[in-house]
């Protein structure tokens, strides 16, 4: 119950609701043992009414006997009706109390976990694939739910009547009483065995079904792929795979629990039978009536439903704590990346990296090594070289996605440590080398960088992208809505949709990652264009790989395994001759060739 414990405090919080519920099963329980009492006394009726019925034999007076005891019979069965009814009004107000905290609670934990994983840093969604992500956010949290309504409400609802029926067959005979318990230590001892059982193969469950939503998820993100290289027969092959591991673990589980189920019936079932032979001779001795035998079975059915619930009531537990073991383990995980408490303000644009280095903390790979520049409001910085020389890194380091291995960056002249995260990362225009559209309309999209956007900043922002007309020559325009990751736009689209969501932002720092690949030369020169208009007197990062992209940028980095190995102005370069000219002469022979 250690895992379970972190639940306590949904507990406290609806405590008006589950104190009442609390309530309310006592008092059905009450109702539930009182028609025992009730069946006594009408048994006992019937064995007295039956022997007055025959010494009034021929006599005139056994008519009025005989509708006396009719009229008894109707009274205690309506008494036995009523008092069920009362019980079942009762059971209403627990479920309506109990349940529903429940799901106040699984709606409170879907939010803290959602609204956590949004705290977490870059490196934890690096480490943890998104499939697993989601099915702690849903199935996990179904089974915790299913420990906090059911499981607590069936627990109570079986310690209070268990208590109550013990208590009333005591109260009858203790010998009989005695001798119907004795299964009773079997039983727990069962429960103990296979509580550990239960446990292990739960979380075993749980890990497979995370397994096979990651790979499902992965296949349909995919599935563009998977059809163009003809691969749907090893995919279904690989998801049938993962489904039997997780049919298999499942029906390990489900053997445990077939085994488990009629085990407690047979130990009910010898009670009952105890019940009858040792009654029968405590009737013959006189010391109790063929009524208390009626009242001891219906005290012993009574004890069949918490027995039987016990097993589902400790199935739920165990699934509940193997899930909550897996909500923990993330709910415990602290971000690496946390913003300081200090006032928000506005920033200018300076920007600075002094000696810095970057080591991926997953893998182990250096991507920055001693790594200096610095960049003005106004200016444009480019940033080019071979892929994996550190170019994206440079600008996650930038949105502080990540700290900095050694070395500082300064964002007008403070540590970027020091600045608050969310209104630093409120005032820059990112625009990554993987476009990420949601599927909504167009405009969403593009206002979704900021939440006061009118339709002329939208559509201002849709013109200085040069995608305005595109958008424009769609049958809603504007309110055209895209499929998933924008998979309805083609790529140039969809990377210029993403340069209006980040200008219509209107950020004092505009970052660039390789997102005019799919662009064509002359729609590259007017976006290039409109953002020199546009950033005026704020600072812009470019990184892209050609060189007829960067040319006039007013600095230039060449990166080449994770070291500044040139830095200067186009023309600068060009005449040093050094890593960039080579570059440029490589790219102007493949455009010559493209031509020719």
């Amino acid at each position: 119950m250690k895992d379970l414990a972190y639940l306590n405090k949904f507990l406290y919080k609806y405590r008006w609701r589950l104190i009442p519920g609390i309530f309310f099963v006592i008092v059905s329980n009450l109702f539930a043992v009182l028609p025992a009492q009730v069946i006594r006394l009408a048994f006992d009726l019937v064995k007295e009414n039956i022997s007055l019925y025959r010494l009034f034999d021929g006599f005139s007076r056994q008519q009025l006997v005989y509708q006396t005891f009719g009229y008894s019979l109707f009274f205690f069965g309506a008494v036995v009706l009523l008092l069920s009814i009362i019980r079942g009004l009762f059971l209403f107000f627990m479920r309506q109390t109990i349940i529903l905290m429940s799901r106040h609670i699984e709606y409170d934990l879907k939010n803290e976990i959602y609204g956590h994983y949004q705290q977490l840093s870059m490196a934890f969604f690096r480490r943890n694939n998104t499939g697993d992500l989601m099915n702690r956010v849903t199935e996990d949290v179904s089974r915790v739910r299913m420990y906090l309504g059911p499981a607590i409400m069936y627990t109570i609802n079986t310690s209070v009547l268990f208590i109550l029926v013990i208590y009333a067959m005591f109260s009858v005979n203790v010998r009989l009483a005695v001798f119907c318990l004795l299964p009773m230590p079997i039983l727990v001892f069962a429960i103990y065995y296979v509580n550990g059982i239960i446990n292990y193969r739960s979380e075993r469950i749980q890990q497979q079904l995370s397994n096979l939503s990651s790979f499902v998820q992965e296949t349909f993100s995919g599935i563009r792929v998977i059809k163009s290289y003809v691969r749907e027969s090893d995919s279904r092959s690989k998801f049938r795979h993962e489904s039997d591991e997780y049919r298999h673990n499942s029906m390990a589980l489900v053997k445990v629990q077939a085994l488990f189920f009629p085990l407690m019936m047979l130990l009910v079932g010898i009670s009952t039978i105890i019940t009858i032979y040792v009654g029968g001779t405590e009737v013959i001795n006189g010391s109790l009536t063929a009524g208390n035998i009626a009242e001891f079975i219906v005290y012993l059915n009574q004890l069949t439903f918490p027995v039987i619930s016990l097993g589902w009531i400790t199935s739920l537990i165990q699934r509940a704590s193997a899930s909550q073991k897996r909500i923990n383990e993330f709910l415990h995980t602290k971000p690496e990346i946390v913003s300081p408490a200090v006032n928000a303000h506005t920033i200018q644009g300076y920007i600075e990296f002094r000696n810095v280095s970057f080591v991926y903390p997953d893998t182990g790979i250096k991507a920055l090594d001693n790594v200096s520049f610095n960049l003005k409001p106004g200016e444009l910085l480019a940033i080019i070289g071979k892929t994996g020389s550190g170019k994206s890194t440079i600008a996650n380091l930038l949105m502080r996605m990540y700290d900095t291995t050694s070395g500082e960056i300064y964002i007008d002249n403070q540590p970027i440590q020091s600045l608050n995260l969310h209104n630093y990362r409120k005032q820059i225009g990112f625009v990554p080398q993987e476009v990420f559209l949601f599927s909504d309309t167009i405009a969403n999209n593009i206002a979704f960088s900021s939440e006061k956007i009118d339709r002329e900043a939208i559509e201002t922002a849709a013109r200085n992208a040069a995608v305005y007309d595109n958008i424009a020559a769609f049958d809603n325009g504007f309110d055209t809505l895209i499929g998933e990751r924008g998979i309805t736009l083609s790529g140039g689209q969809k990377q210029r949709v993403s340069i209006a969501r980040a200008l219509a932002a209107n950020p004092q720092i505009l970052i660039f990652d390789d997102c005019l690949s799919a662009v064509d030369t002359r729609t590259e020169e007017e976006i290039l264009h409109n953002l020199g208009r546009v950033m005026s007197g704020k600072s812009a990062i470019l990184i892209a790989h050609r060189i007829s992209t960067i040319k006039n940028a007013d600095k230039i980095l060449v990166l080449d395994e994770g070291k500044v190995v040139e830095h200067g102005k186009h023309e600068d370069l060009i005449e040093l001759g050094g890593r960039y000219f080579e570059l440029y002469e490589k790219q102007l022979l493949e455009e010559q060739e493209n031509l020719s």
